[in-house]
């Protein structure tokens, strides 16, 4: 989770006190590159695969066997070309065809489901073979259990073939000191029908030597089978074994990126174990990579493979990858003195992660970490706040804290016990009012119900009030255009249909008005009691109740944030008190309120207290007067003049503030604090408790 809110031999060519900032280079050694995970496969810890990675370097590229610190240059690829990667593990090889339109359509079908395609292209004796592929699969078995999928994906155009799994093994046909050579027996190999590569190996001096491998199988069984084959058709060719250790690239040319024309881009396949392939694109280039949105990174990457799937890590100096991670966070609009806290905060959560906490990198580019989307979201203020704070950290007994933040803390922050159930020192529950300009620029929105019962909620500046009011002295609406949407919330949902829809001249009751739900204050629901069983699932231990007839926050925390919940009068077992926002249908924050829409409480004389449901027959104040209650809901007021509908089917309305888990630096509320004048120093010091800011 996030503590929120880039043929020839040798080289181949294709209101807080201002504290000072202090030097401390006593504890804690200065980081100053930092590895992201672009994807990777760790399971239920973070799991992001592709089959390949497709790069488009601005600059030239070079690549080889190593890593950032030391590599060996096997190939370059020049400016604005395309060159892709892959990795050497189990797939399937599901068609052969010489006919282009047959290999495409059978791509198309395949990158719908799981078993994502790629495509080849060979020259077999003077025609042009494509070769469709997918994968990759962690195992053999993997590998197997899907060629029921993909031949039923791929149906009639299979033809007579069969799709068949292809792995790791391989047998050298010859080993050379020049691409012609290789390329001359390979070209040989085809002619027969056969299937051989030409692969880059080491060789003498630091330069890549050429050989041509057969075999791309699975088992031995199948590794002996393709021996026979190739011993049968060039009996005069010597067979040897494949160092499966020492580092290899197998030349493919890929011809996936593009499925309505064959475009061919070189691709290698990183093979070898444990082999590591570095791609240097120097100190100030910046690469595009497809598989990631077509972002453009600065850096470097190294590509390699863990649980049997591409891994591809980003690795570049921390100050340039806080120019993205900040502009991703918090828009380059605010105030710098909020830009400068949100950059101390990053580098120090950056730092704080320990280097192989996903295995091969400290973090990764989502938000389980913090927000890299490379230098698409840097900007000129937010470069000026990461230089001008370079090196500080916040740091706590002398170590650097993990300088967790969220978007919104709703107005109070959270006391570490409402997030894990643990404490920790440098997080404690304090206000932060400011949260509130989150709300400024956001529209009002009516709380309307309609005359058939219905109720929902129309933006204000849709509507108008038309001066007359129920007996009860509740205004009357109506709206200024045609088909107005009347919403299920306060907000526009794409993907939500409207509870109704209003012409001008058609009256509502206006019950209340409510900000728009945003990061401040939101309104989630009414879900329904099939739809919190079912979300409840896999995020609550023990047993889930078959249905929920009530549901309570029984136990608050300091911040006033939710750490128990009863359903049904059982308290919800959930592993850590933040987990309460997935189990719930991914609410923003568990600064939170439950309203059953079927129930209202009466209070009476000496404090007793009564409750009440819609019941058939009960009366109804509806926009044309009063009815009797059939599918819609019945109004109740308090002694405020606050009114909300109690509705016949009940369901469960959440409403809230803040967004995110609250821990640490409210990032709105640190907006807030720089409008009105405070910098980011005592922003810092004002979230986070007992810190010195340390420049290393």
């Amino acid at each position: 989770m996030k503590w929120s809110k880039g043929l020839g031999a040798g080289i181949l060519m294709f209101g807080a006190l201002c504290v000072p900032v202090s030097a401390d280079d006593s504890v804690d050694p200065v980081q100053d590159r930092i590895r992201v995970a672009m994807f990777l496969d760790l399971g239920s810890t973070y799991k992001s695969t592709t089959p390949s990675v497709t790069l488009l370097p601005a600059t030239e590229v070079s690549a080889g066997p190593g890593t950032a610190d030391s590599y060996t240059n096997w190939i370059q690829s020049s400016a604005g070309k395309q060159v892709k990667f892959s990795v050497n593990g189990f797939r399937i090889k599901a068609l052969q065809t010489s006919d282009f339109s047959t290999a495409a359509s059978a791509a198309k079908k395949l990158q719908a489901t799981a078993n994502k395609p790629l495509l080849f292209s060979e020259d077999a004796g003077g025609k042009t073979v494509y070769q469709l592929y997918t994968g990759m699969y962690a195992t053999a078995d993997d590998a197997n259990k899907a060629i029921s999928s993909v031949s039923s994906t791929l149906g009639s155009l299979l033809g007579s073939q069969k799709p068949e799994v292809r792995g790791k093994l391989y047998l050298s046909a010859g080993n050379f000191s020049s691409a012609y050579d290789a390329q001359s027996l390979r070209e040989q190999i085809h002619a027969q029908g056969l299937d051989a590569w030409e692969v880059l190996t080491p060789g003498a001096g630091g330069k890549p030597a050429y050989s041509v491998w057969i075999g791309e199988a699975s088992t031995e069984a199948q590794l002996a089978a393709a021996k026979a084959a190739v011993s049968a058709k060039l009996p005069n060719l010597q067979l040897s074994p494949v160092d499966a250790v020492s580092p290899a690239l197998i030349i493919q040319s890929d011809v996936t990126s593009d499925l309505s024309t064959p475009v061919n881009i070189p691709l290698y396949i990183v093979t070898g174990t444990g082999t590591k392939l570095w791609v240097d694109a120097g100190p100030s280039g910046i690469t595009q990579v497809k598989e990631r949105s077509s972002r453009k990174y600065r850096g470097g990457f190294e590509i390699s493979m863990v649980n049997g799937q591409l891994a591809f890590v980003n690795e570049l100096p921390m100050e340039q990858y806080l120019y993205s991670v900040v502009g991703g966070e918090v828009s380059a609009s605010w105030p710098l003195e909020s830009l400068k806290a949100q950059a101390v905060a990053a580098r120090s959560y950056a730092l704080f992660q320990s280097p192989t906490k996903f295995t091969v990198a400290g973090v990764v580019d989502t938000t389980l970490s913090q927000v890299y989307s490379g230098v698409g979201t840097e900007a000129d203020s937010i470069i000026q706040a990461v230089d001008s704070t370079a090196g500080e950290v916040l740091k706590s007994g002398g170590k650097v804290i993990e300088g967790l933040f969220s978007a919104n803390s709703g107005g109070m922050t959270a006391d570490p016990s409402e997030v894990w159930g643990n404490p920790a020192p440098v997080y404690a529950a304090v206000p932060s009012t400011e949260d509130q300009v989150a709300s400024a620029s956001l529209k009002k929105w009516y709380h309307v119900l309609l005359s058939s019962g219905k109720s929902g909620y129309v933006r204000e500046d849709n509507t108008k009030l038309t001066g007359a009011s129920t007996a009860a002295g509740l205004k009357y609406l109506t709206v200024t255009a045609n088909n107005t949407n009347v919403r299920p919330q306060p907000l526009v949902q794409s993907g939500a249909d409207p509870v109704a829809q209003m012409d001008p001249g058609d009256q509502a009751v206006v019950l209340e008005q409510v900000d728009e739900s945003g990061s401040y204050a939101w309104i989630r629901g009414p879900f329904s009691s099939s739809q919190l069983v079912t979300s409840m699932k896999g995020k609550v231990s023990g047993t889930i109740p078959a249905s929920v007839t009530s549901l309570e926050v029984t136990k608050r925390g300091p911040s006033g944030r939710a750490t128990e919940v009863k359903a049904n009068g059982q308290v919800l077992k959930v592993k850590y008190p933040d987990l309460f926002r997935s189990t719930f249908g991914s609410l923003p924050s568990t600064l939170f309120d439950i309203v059953e829409t079927g129930r209202y409480t009466v209070q009476g004389a000496g404090g007793q207290t009564g409750k009440g449901t819609a019941a058939p027959g009960t009366t109804v104040l509806s926009a044309s007067g009063k009815t009797s209650l059939s599918g819609g809901g019945l109004v109740v007021m308090s002694g405020d003049g606050q009114a909300r509908v109690v509705d016949q089917s009940n369901a469960f309305l959440f409403i809230g503030q803040g967004n995110g888990h609250g821990l640490g630096m409210s990032q709105w509320g640190a907006k807030g604090m720089a409008d009105a004048g405070y910098d980011y120093q005592s922003i810092l010091q004002h979230y986070y408790q007992n810190v010195t800011i340390t420049k290393d």
